[in-house]
């Protein structure tokens, strides 16, 4: 039987996992800016979302590179979807497709959604509290 403080909490843990991951793919395409050859990712959060909570497993695949690793379970992917590569708007001719307005408007909302599920998490947990403490 499931606890019910984690099935109130999950939606928004699934999606802030979620939100961290695409936050590295869009860093990483912003790092990568000047790197010839480089091909922009992102992820469908909607799709990755919806991925989760259909229990499939994570279809990012970890590299284990010590005996000692821990296999990843369905649980810490958070459903993560696999990374897409991003339509070129503009191809450069050192073939790298990171348009960096794209990049940093992506990053942006990204980030202030993550804010958003974070307050969101807040206003929860102290609901829950008061209603505690009654």
């Amino acid at each position: 039987m499931a606890n019910p403080i984690d099935n109130a909490f999950k939606f928004h843990a699934e999606a802030l996992n979620l939100r961290a991951f695409r936050q590295e793919l869009l860093a990483a395409n912003i790092a990568n800016a000047d790197t010839p050859g480089y091909q922009a990712r992102d992820i469908d959060f909607r799709k990755s979302l919806q991925e989760a909570f259909a229990g499939r497993q994570p279809t990012v695949e970890l590299a284990r590179t010590a005996r000692g690793h821990v296999a990843p379970s369905a649980a810490s992917g958070a459903g993560a979807g696999t990374p897409l590569y991003r339509t070129v708007v503009q191809a450069s001719l050192d073939g790298n497709t990171v348009d960096m307005d794209v990049e940093r408007a992506q990053f942006a909302e990204n980030a202030i959604r993550y804010e958003a599920n974070l307050t969101f998490i807040n206003g929860q947990l102290k609901a829950l509290l008061a209603a505690i403490q009654g």
